[in-house]
């Protein structure tokens, strides 16, 4: 596993979190004992965490990483991502996005992979029941 990326994982923060999330967004994720808070919080209660504006649902059936990968190549998406996740064996670390997208997509964990840092990204919330909720998170500016 590489090290967690300070920059890229700011720059989701600062892009997609609610304002009044941020400070406290950065300390949990840089912090080796609280960053599990922050996917905790992602887990449970996602809505009050990012910034609904720039999350657009993927309708179902959305359960397919290829069908995922190709949206998001569309965007805009290049070959390699980074990933978080609450997942330590998939976190932290800069992957190719197919294969980001095959470890993450029905993991049944909350997980992001930035494809953009600051302007494109796709969160997977915490499975409960059926399929969890995907999104693509997307700025324009």
């Amino acid at each position: 596993m590489s090290s967690r990326n300070q920059t890229i994982e700011e720059s989701f923060v600062q892009a997609f979190v609610r304002s009044e999330r941020r400070d406290r967004a950065l300390f949990e994720l840089g912090s080796p004992k609280r960053r599990g808070d922050f996917f905790n919080k992602l887990s449970h209660r996602f809505t009050s965490i990012l910034d609904e504006r720039f999350m657009k649902a993927i309708p179902a059936p959305n359960s397919c990483a290829d069908d995922i990968c190709k949206l998001l190549k569309a965007e805009g998406a290049p070959k390699t991502c980074y990933v978080m996740s609450s997942a330590s064996n998939v976190g932290s670390q800069e992957v190719p996005l197919a294969e980001a997208l095959l470890k993450v997509v029905g993991m049944g964990l909350p997980s992001i992979v930035s494809c953009i840092p600051g302007k494109l990204a796709y969160f997977e919330a915490e499975q409960e029941a059926g399929a969890p909720p995907r999104f693509i998170l997307k700025r324009n500016e």
